[in-house]
C-alpha cells in the first residue's frame, strides 16, 4: 500500500504532466496560429484564435505551474525548475495581455518561447521528483 507521502508525490507528478503537457500545447498552438488563422472558421474551430481562450489557458497553466513547481522546489530544493518556468510565466503573462496590441509576430514569439519555457521547467520539475524518489527508495532497501 502506497504511503500518504508517495500518494502525494504521485498526485504533483500528474499535475506536473499535465502543466508540460498545457505548457507544450500552447506554445504549439501559438506557434502555429498566424499560419492556421484563416482556416479555424473552415474546420469549426475559430474559438482556438479568440484571446479569451488564449488568455484562459495561460491562466490555467500559469496556476497549475505555480502549484506544482512550488510543491516540487519544497520536496527537491532545487531551483531550475523555477528559474525556468518564472521568465516563461512572465513571457506568457506580458504576451497575452500587451504584446497583442502592438504586434501579432511579437504576441506569437513571446508567447511561444513561454510556454516552451514553462513545460521546460515542469519537465526538469518531473525528472528532479523522479531522482528524489529513486533516491529515497535506494535508502528504504
Amino acid at each position: 500500500m502506497a504511503s500518504e507521502q508517495e500518494s502525494k508525490t504521485r498526485l504533483w507528478s500528474i499535475a506536473d504532466r499535465i502543466g508540460a503537457a498545457a505548457s507544450f500545447l500552447c506554445a504549439i498552438h501559438c506557434a502555429a496560429l498566424p499560419f492556421v488563422l484563416a482556416f479555424l472558421p473552415l474546420i469549426g474551430l475559430s474559438f482556438l484564435g479568440s484571446h479569451e481562450f488564449e488568455r484562459g489557458f495561460v491562466l490555467f497553466a500559469s496556476a497549475l505551474a505555480m502549484f506544482a513547481l512550488g510543491n516540487g522546489y519544497r520536496r527537491h530544493r532545487r531551483p531550475l525548475p523555477l528559474l525556468l518556468a518564472l521568465p516563461g510565466l512572465i513571457l506568457l503573462i506580458i504576451g497575452v495581455t500587451f504584446a497583442e496590441h502592438y504586434s501579432i509576430m511579437l504576441h506569437s514569439v513571446m508567447v511561444t518561447c513561454g510556454g516552451f519555457l514553462l513545460a521546460a521547467g515542469h519537465f526538469v520539475n518531473l525528472r528532479l521528483d523522479r531522482q528524489l524518489g529513486h533516491a529515497h527508495h535506494g535508502h528504504a532497501h
